[in-house]
């Protein structure tokens, strides 16, 4: 059995692994997807690519897209937990202070 702080650093690592793949995937979306638009605009020696239909210009961007999405979704799932936890400390610190408000208004009164 290894010990907690080895168990913890692993788990760091591979989390680290998993963003870096992640801004790796992004980085490679962002450059091919680039290029494509670039030489469907002719950017490149005249007629390159121009045989596509113009749809087809932008599946790969769509479809690579939701996978660049649920990618994002995976590596970052502990983000979207930390969110959650934001909206109920929201939630909780306005309940808060309407009853402090209530409270002061209510004392004025008496």
């Amino acid at each position: 059995m290894k010990p907690f702080n080895e168990d913890k650093y692993e788990r760091a690592q591979k989390k680290v692994k998993e963003i870096k793949g992640f801004y790796t995937h992004l980085t490679v979306y962002i450059l091919i997807n680039t290029f494509l638009i670039l030489a469907h605009m002719g950017a490149f020696s005249g007629n390159f690519m121009t045989g596509l239909p113009a749809w087809g210009y932008f599946t790969t961007p769509f479809f690579w897209g939701i996978g660049l999405a649920f990618h994002a979704l995976y590596v970052f799932k502990d983000k979207f937990g930390m969110l959650k936890d934001w909206e109920e400390r929201k939630i909780k610190e306005f309940m808060e202070k309407e009853e402090k408000e209530f409270k002061n208004n209510f004392d004025k009164d008496f």
